[in-house]
């Protein structure tokens, strides 16, 4: 009996892995930056820009660049999953758009994840190792935010913080 349940069990995960192979989630690509993203709407210092392409635009812009797994699942859900939490939490590509505030609220989110290692995430770095960051790379991106930070303090009327 108990080898009919396993049987089953496995012939019915077997079944259902071959049937999730054709579920594919939309992806996002849009490889045609807008006047929205940051490096558009700011200007961006060469350096910086290479650190954000490399490390965060895969899953904090409108534009992610798939590896090879990503066309097995439950692998692209798992991507996707990823992906989608990202732009919630800060889009690039759309950065340009956000009120002052939330600007503000953003930058000081990449001080503070970037000064305690939260980003990028380790599950990310294991795989694209290019996205770790150096110590000099994280010392650019919590200038460079604190930086833009007091300019869209000033720009926006306000004392900086």
């Amino acid at each position: 009996m108990a080898r009919k349940i396993l049987k089953w069990t496995g012939i019915t995960l077997l079944v259902a892995l071959v049937l999730i192979q054709f579920y594919r989630p939309e992806r996002n690509i849009n490889p045609n930056t807008t006047a929205d993203d940051i490096v558009n709407a700011y200007s961006v210092p060469a350096d910086v820009a290479s650190v954000l392409h490399k490390a965060c635009y895969d899953c904090h812009s409108n534009n992610t660049n798939y590896p090879w797994y990503n066309n097995f699942q439950p692998v692209a859900l798992w991507l996707d999953d990823h992906v989608r939490e990202g732009k919630d939490e800060l889009n690039f590509s759309e950065y340009g758009s956000f009120k002052t505030k939330r600007k503000l609220k953003k930058l000081k989110e990449i001080v503070k994840e970037v000064e305690e290692g939260e980003m990028p995430l380790d599950s990310y770095t294991w795989i694209h190792g290019e996205a770790k960051l150096t110590a000099a790379e994280k010392q650019l991106l919590i200038d460079w935010a604190k930086g833009l930070s007091t300019k869209i303090t000033m720009e926006a009327g306000a004392m900086p913080q």
